[in-house]
């Protein structure tokens, strides 16, 4: 018997390739459901090619499932990586410009949960899928469904793996503290109002996961707007602020009689450290490092070894007083704004 040619087994092999790929895209191509932060059953019935992305973080989690490419055009806050830069500006996040978003003929519109602008795109007949993530449970959420409505093959898995890197990171920036940094008493100014990071928000999940005690307790919610008294009550030992307009600092009224502050015990973040700290997506463990990095820097070497980390975070040892009556809450769409400079956005609550 003459042996099968070698032309002829190259043949078939590439027939084979060829059936593969094809229902691998057919079955890419297949309608994907996905239920968004409003409530709403979003289909999207093919990969979709062009994608305005009008929220940073969930800009920054297209780009680390590897999709940049796909991505047409950005709120004027998105600016990671260094790509989505060249792209066209839609305005911001809260009010992008509708004309400039529909002319780009968009298959997909990502945005946020709380933008007004989600109705108008949907009646001008886009596609439109609103997330907006508020813990670590709620990034690796947003991860899974930003995969799905990619149509990326094993979405899921795709997405897990990218979250155990981000929790890898996370954990490895904890085990680089030393003990002496563990326990120290943590107040976040996510900016000026004070807006704070509360220890139900990502990142006092962070700072919980480095064995911080976040002042601000998960009763106040994620991001509550203080009065400042509350903080000289609370009497952190370390004080960190995100300042991406590089303002002065002006410390509020009475506290110079803060401990981080009498021992200049103070991280201040400038912009790119800003916007690192306070999007919650592919950037926290990085975000994890620059936390870690400052605990190391300035926490007292009399700080108590902390208590294990619990997921939510802790922080509700003391209640040193109550918000402000007139409280508004941060939410991550003025959060992610603060980061982009956008404080002119952070009253809407």
């Amino acid at each position: 018997m003459k042996p099968t040619p070698i032309r002829r087994i190259l043949w078939v092999v590439a027939i084979l390739v060829l059936l593969g790929l094809l229902m691998a895209g057919l079955a890419r191509a297949e309608p994907v459901q996905i239920t968004d932060d409003r409530g709403r059953v979003v289909t999207i019935a093919q990969p979709p090619q062009r994608i305005a992305s009008l929220l940073p973080s969930l800009t920054e989690s297209v780009c680390a499932l590897g999709e940049c490419q796909r991505i047409v055009g950005v709120d004027r806050f998105s600016n990671w990586p260094d790509s989505v830069k060249k792209l066209p500006q839609l305005g911001g996040y809260v009010d992008p410009s509708i004309e400039a978003v529909v002319a780009l003929k968009p298959d997909l519109v990502l945005l946020s949960n709380s933008t007004r602008a989600s109705e108008r795109l949907e009646a001008l007949g886009l596609t439109v899928l609103a997330l907006e993530p508020k813990t670590h449970a709620d990034v690796r959420r947003v991860l899974g469904s930003v995969a799905r409505a990619l149509h990326l093959p094993a979405p899921q898995a795709a997405a897990d793996r990218l979250w155990r890197e981000i929790d890898a990171g996370v954990q490895a920036a904890a085990q680089s503290l030393p003990p002496q940094a563990r326990g120290a008493r943590v107040y976040f100014e996510v900016s000026r109002g004070p807006y704070a990071a509360g220890t139900a928000s990502f990142i006092g999940e962070t700072l919980a996961s480095l064995g911080a005690v976040n002042v601000v307790g998960p009763e106040l919610g994620p991001f509550p707007r203080l009065n400042p008294e509350y903080v000289v009550r609370a009497n952190p030992s370390v004080i960190m602020i995100g300042n991406r307009s590089m303002q002065p600092m002006v410390m509020y009224p009475g506290w110079q009689g803060i401990e981080a502050v009498r021992r200049q015990r103070v991280c201040v973040f400038g912009p790119g450290e800003s916007d690192v700290v306070v999007r919650p997506g592919p950037r926290m463990a990085e975000a994890a490092r620059i936390m870690a990095r400052c605990l190391i820097e300035k926490a007292p070497p009399e700080s108590p070894a902390a208590p294990s980390p619990s997921p939510a975070g802790g922080g509700r040892s003391q209640r040193p007083g109550k918000a402000s009556s007139a409280a508004t809450s941060l939410g991550p769409r003025q959060l992610q704004g603060q980061a982009d400079g956008a404080q002119r956005h952070e009253q809407r609550g």
